[in-house]
This record gives C-alpha cells, sequence and structure tokens, in this order.
C-alpha cells in the first residue's frame, strides 16, 4: 500500500501530462474560419458546384490559386482553400468543404502553417493520415491528393522539416488505394538549392503567378481528364 501511495503522484502527473497533450488540438481556435467556410456554404446554395468534381483545400496556397479553373479547364474544380490553416482545419470543415459535393478527388496543401504553428513534422503527418481517413469514411473511392509542401524565402528556417513532412506523408501514401503524392518541394528551387525570389509574391511565401504556373504543371498530369 505504501509503495502505491509512493506512485500515486506519479501516476497523477502522466495523467495530466496526457491531459494536456490531447487538450492542446481541443484548444484550436476553428472558430477563427467560420466567416470563410459559411461564405463557401452560401455559394454552394447560391450555385451548387457540380457532384463529383475536384475539391482543392488547405492553406493559403490553394486559397490564392485565383487561376485554378483556367490552369485545370478539363476537369471540374472547386477552391476550398482558406488562408492561414492547418490539416487539422481541412479535417474539422470537412463536413462543409469537402463532403457536399461528392467529389470525385480531394487535392490537400496544408502543413506549413502547423510546422510554423510549432509542430513536429510526426505530428503535421499525422494530422494528414486522420484527414485521410477521414473523408475514407465517407468517400471510400475518392482519390485524396497530398500537394507536397516547398520552400519558401520568407520561412526558409523550416525546409528541413518540411522536406521531413513530405517523407513521412510519402511513406504512409505509398502502396495504398485512393491515395496519391505529389511532390513539389524542388519547384521553387534554383540550382543552388534555394527559393527563387521571382517565383514569390513581396512577403516571399506565396507564389505570384508564375509560381503557379508550375505548380499547375506539376500538378495537372495527376488529375482526371
Amino acid at each position: 500500500m505504501k509503495r502505491l501511495l509512493r506512485l500515486l503522484p506519479l501516476v497523477c502527473l502522466s495523467a495530466w501530462c496526457l491531459s494536456a497533450a490531447s487538450g492542446a488540438e481541443t484548444n484550436h481556435n476553428f472558430a477563427r474560419w467560420e466567416k470563410e467556410i459559411a461564405a463557401y456554404e452560401r455559394a454552394d446554395q447560391t450555385n451548387p458546384p457540380p457532384k463529383g468534381a475536384i475539391v482543392f483545400t488547405g492553406s493559403s496556397t490553394i486559397a490564392r490559386w485565383k487561376t485554378l479553373a483556367q490552369d485545370f479547364p478539363s476537369a471540374p474544380v472547386i477552391n476550398r482553400g482558406f488562408g492561414g490553416s492547418e490539416i487539422v482545419d481541412a479535417t474539422h470543415f470537412a463536413d462543409r468543404i469537402v463532403f457536399p459535393p461528392a467529389p470525385r478527388m480531394v487535392c490537400l496543401r496544408a502543413g506549413g502553417n502547423d510546422l510554423w504553428a510549432g509542430k513536429s513534422p510526426a505530428r503535421v503527418a499525422a494530422d494528414f493520415t486522420e484527414f485521410a481517413e477521414r473523408v475514407h469514411a465517407r468517400l471510400p473511392e475518392t482519390e485524396i491528393v497530398f500537394i507536397s509542401l516547398s520552400p519558401s524565402g520568407s520561412r526558409w528556417r523550416q525546409h528541413e522539416q518540411e522536406k521531413a513532412v513530405n517523407t513521412l506523408v510519402r511513406e504512409y501514401i505509398q502502396g495504398k488505394d485512393h491515395l496519391k503524392y505529389i511532390e513539389t518541394y524542388d519547384l521553387p528551387l534554383d540550382a543552388a538549392g534555394k527559393p527563387r525570389p521571382e517565383l514569390f509574391v513581396a512577403d516571399q511565401l506565396h507564389f505570384n503567378a508564375a509560381g503557379y504556373r508550375l505548380l499547375a504543371a506539376r500538378v495537372r498530369p495527376y488529375l482526371p481528364h
């Protein structure tokens, strides 16, 4: 009994640590995206998207992709990106922005903000796994495509972490049905392996028109025609 009493504080501490770890995601501020998600829902009511289209979702790379429809004219595409978001946000709002049009393909580009917020590459890769499992639980035949992370000048300090996320996600996807991986890590790099400033807007974080042309060319072969 005395031994059990001595161990009790350690047990309580362990339980508290586990609770704190799980609570970190619970405290994620999903409400910050409510206006954008609601705007997408209103747009869908006014102009319902076609069933079986391709949904692009994720963070600012998707949200700012204004030429998405023109870049992929042979396939109906729906942009459901929201800048600054993390993978858990795409998972959280899947009921409202991914599932309604019953897409035949979902392309996700997110994870950079996750790393910037302090998540480890392993946690980011696990979040992608949860996203994929959530989508396939409702849409088991839908193709899920992970558009990999690529470095930028303003966040160069996390480029090794981005590479690690890509590796973990690629390994998870390999050999699985209805999952695809598109490598884009090298897309904005010069011969010396550094981001090319001419492919980004002034903040050196987001692609400009030239950057999106390269991204579209990399993604195009993976989309259905």
